[in-house]
């Protein structure tokens, strides 16, 4: 299928005449395009045919310099032949951009990156629209489904390249999923998108741009993760196949030639065992190392590639064979560096905002600092949108904590009721979210369904009276007349709530710990980096997980991780831990879940196997909330917008429908069509 045809063209074209030859089009003759009015994007056949025209192409002056700061790339050969032979036309929001300029970003992951930042330059198969309703062409030129959806047919555009010049074909994607996603000895444990009722997705390769993923159950819910989702599904089958021991028979040998014990051991290096995008690439892992190797960082289709990675910082130039152009046949993108800095302190980085170092951020931006920010908007020439969440800040017990005595009290139900119940959600938003937010309790979809909307004050009553009347019935009193209850067994209690500004508030997890002290439960709270909460949460070290997290409809139909043990990724909010080690080792390892846990993993394969917006799908689905709700695994709090933050010299950036990670950021809002009118 295709998005726009040539009526929505045609639309687009007579709305400004000159667009009918092609290569005249001006800043002027464009007017005021925006997304609200026009087509965003077009396949380059359905453009030249309305307008009658054929597009001759232009590139970035600086192109052949930026690519020479790529490791292991050769020179350049003309755009013509960098180019697809039907690149993806972007619409430009407010005016045709020009060349140029850094992207200055600023980050507080010192080594794994951010969403925020990866956003920008992010490609997958297909994208959200910035409606976030309809999913569009990106690196696949279309799609189709069979009847039942077990079978998705992906054309990708033909003569793509990969950033170093090879050819892009349905055999990276194959790579990626046969010897990557499913291999063991690269990812140990398949993730939940690329099964269906539990089996691995097969693919079966077509041609050299036609390929087929055929699966077990129905699963329509796959094409919505590929339009959200940092993990990408393809790879450099060309480069890092001739290290993969099932493709190469020399693949040891050659590994081994620079420096390693295995083939997997270079892949590993390169890609870093994971679906995540944006581990640290050789520069950073072992520079030395990497000025040996044939790249400094692999290969890419993204709109940038690595040029420099640090503990201090990223440094990315464009990718001079990216597949998208404008309506002027200029090669995308217009902004040729991009820059990342790392800063952990909250408040330096705001400084930074209000100082206007920063083109662009919206990750670890909250509420608390809108007034800063609002205030100092003029004298920076800088914009703060306030956009609503689809995540709101949660708080988890270690329902499996290491800990037997904490454990005990941690899974018992009536002790997260009274921890909830003492959370006083009203003043905790005009506290923290000056009354824009709404208290809400988690029901594992955000926004909410209809059949959700009766379970989203279950339990949120601010009532501390029958909060520490339910700690009382539970044994936890305060025997040594301190003022905070102990254990059931006489052990001391108190709460280690570390948190990181990247997931939550500062001043959410402040105020709540001590509506948890009024009640008798000691805390102590923390601040720290995101690197360093992933840690003791994937090691079971947490007494209190504290994150945010919301997840539509549309992506829990594509993935089912927030849904069963330990209910996310290494990214997410997670709990449950030993839950999830118990489930994957068929109850040979860790700690079995409750009959609630267990309902909800075999509901949730059976609300993405029914028929979407099916009164099945809804029954499904209201159970699910109400497991959510009614058991408290994550105890909810105020859902309340965030700022989004751009410099005013930043241009075609739009109004965003949402601050999200959901929708993954910016990726909706198509970053290659920024530009600098500053050239900074």
């Amino acid at each position: 299928m295709t998005y726009f045809g040539a009526s929505a063209v045609a639309l687009l074209l007579t709305s400004t005449a000159a667009l009918a030859t092609c290569p005249a089009i001006t800043v002027a003759d464009m007017g005021n395009i925006s997304a609200g009015d026009y087509p965003q994007q077009f396949e380059l056949a359905e453009f030249q045919e309305a307008a009658g025209c054929e597009m001759t192409f232009s590139e970035n002056p600086d192109i052949a310099v930026l690519n020479g700061e790529i490791q292991g790339n050769p020179d350049l050969p003309p755009l013509a032949e960098r180019l697809p032979a039907e690149p993806l036309v972007i619409i430009p929001y407010t005016e045709v951009g020009r060349y140029g300029g850094t992207l200055d970003a600023l980050s507080n992951a010192t080594e794994a990156g951010t969403s925020d930042f990866l956003s920008v330059r992010h490609v997958n198969l297909v994208r959200y629209s910035d409606d976030l309703e309809t999913i569009v062409p990106n690196i696949a030129k279309n799609w189709s489904w069979n009847d039942d959806f077990t079978e998705l047919t992906i054309t990708l555009r033909a003569g793509h390249k990969w950033s170093d010049g090879a050819p892009f074909t349905s055999e990276d994607v194959r790579f990626w999923l046969e010897n990557l996603a499913l291999d063991p000895e690269v990812i140990e444990k398949p993730k939940d998108y690329v099964l269906a009722g539990g089996e691995p997705i097969q693919i079966e390769v077509v041609d050299e741009t036609t390929f087929k993923f055929i699966l077990a159950t129905p699963k329509p819910g796959l094409l919505v993760h590929f339009a959200t989702s940092y993990a990408q599904p393809f790879q450099p089958a060309h480069f890092l196949g001739q290290f993969h021991p099932a493709l190469a028979e020399d693949a040891d040998e050659k590994a081994a030639a620079f420096g390693f014990d295995s083939g997997y051991a270079l892949i590993s290096f390169y890609y870093g065992n994971s679906d995540w995008t944006d581990t640290p690439s050789p520069m950073l892992r072992d520079p030395a190392k990497a000025a040996e190797l044939p790249y400094g960082t692999q290969p890419t289709l993204e709109s940038h590639i690595y040029v420099a990675d640090t503990t201090e910082g990223r440094r990315l130039v464009a990718n001079p064979y990216f597949h998208q152009i404008d309506p002027t046949g200029q090669q995308l993108p217009y902004i040729s560096r991009q820059d990342e800095v790392y800063i952990n302190d909250n408040e330096v980085r705001i400084l930074k905002l209000v100082n206007a170092e920063v083109d662009y951020k919206s990750q670890s931006v909250q509420l608390p600092s809108a007034p800063l920010l609002l205030e100092n908007q003029e004298s920076g020439d800088y914009t703060i949108q306030l956009k609503p969440q689809i995540a709101m800040p949660l708080f988890s017990f270690n329902v499996t904590s290491d800990d037997e005595a904490k454990r005990a009290v941690f899974g018992d139900v009536s002790f997260r009721r009274a921890m909830s119940n003492a959370i006083d959600r009203d003043e905790l938003n005009e506290v923290a979210f000056f009354g824009q937010g709404t208290p809400m309790a988690y029901t594992g979809f955000s926004p909410n369904p209809d059949y959700a909307a009766a379970f989203t004050t279950t339990g949120i009553a601010h009532d501390p009276d029958s909060a520490k009347a339910a700690l009382d019935a539970l044994g936890m009193a305060d025997t040594d007349g301190d003022g905070f209850r102990e254990l059931p067994n006489g052990d001391k209690l108190t709460l280690n709530m570390q948190f990181a500004t990247q997931g939550v508030a500062g001043e959410v997890v402040e105020f709540v710990a001590q509506n948890w002290a009024d009640i008798g439960i000691q805390t102590t709270v923390k601040e720290v980096t995101p690197d360093e909460y992933r840690a003791a949460q994937s090691a079971n070290e947490l007494d209190v997980g504290i994150w945010a997290q919301g997840t539509p409809v549309a992506i829990a139909l594509g993935s089912s991780e927030r849904f069963v043990p330990p209910y996310g990724s290494y990214f997410d909010h997670r709990v449950g831990m030993k839950w999830a080690e118990w489930m994957d080792s068929d109850g040979s390892a860790g700690l079995e879940p409750p009959q609630f846990a267990k309902d909800m993993a075999s509901d949730i394969e059976a609300f993405q196997q029914a028929v979407p917006g099916s009164p099945e799908q809804a029954e499904i689905g209201t159970r699910i909330a109400e497991n959510f709700a009614e058991n408290m695994l994550f105890i909810g709090t105020v859902l309340a917008p965030a700022p989004i933050y751009h410099r005013n010299a930043l241009v075609n950036v739009p109004e965003f429908q949402t601050w999200s990670y959901e929708y993954y950021r910016t990726y909706p809002y198509r970053a290659t069509q920024w530009f600098l009118s500053d050239e900074s």
